[in-house]
């Protein structure tokens, strides 16, 4: 199994990037996706999750700017972030508790995707 991050760039404050966490390998299901982030010197700190049905969770600070989704057919979880501002800045990753047996589940990480934004 692997969980595959991509989407992330440099961009100016106010403006917009997708990510996208694509899972592969054998999968029976896939329960909570999340992504994380990483600043430079900080820990590593919850962004948002969103469950198999959907509920979705988010970090005070992206409240409003950020959305979470998923394409469970696809196995593709997406962050939608608009108005990014510098403090946004990070390493972005995503994680997913994945059933790879019918009973048995584990988290994966991706790789980490690097979101730079300038003022």
């Amino acid at each position: 199994v692997q969980l595959q991050a991509s989407g992330g760039g440099l961009v100016q404050a106010g403006e917009s990037l997708r990510l996208s966490c694509a899972a592969s390998g054998t999968i029976f299901s896939i329960n909570t996706m999340g992504w994380y982030r990483q600043a430079p010197g900080k820990q590593r700190e919850l962004v948002a999750t969103i469950t198999l049905g959907g509920d979705t969770n988010y970090e005070d600070s992206v409240k409003g700017r950020f959305t979470i989704s998923r394409d469970n057919a696809k196995r593709i979880m997406y962050l939608q972030m608009n108005r990014l501002k510098p403090e946004d800045t990070a390493d972005y990753y995503c994680n997913a508790d994945i059933f790879y047996t019918r009973y048995a589940s584990r988290w994966y990480w991706g790789q980490g995707t690097q979101v730079t934004v300038s003022s």
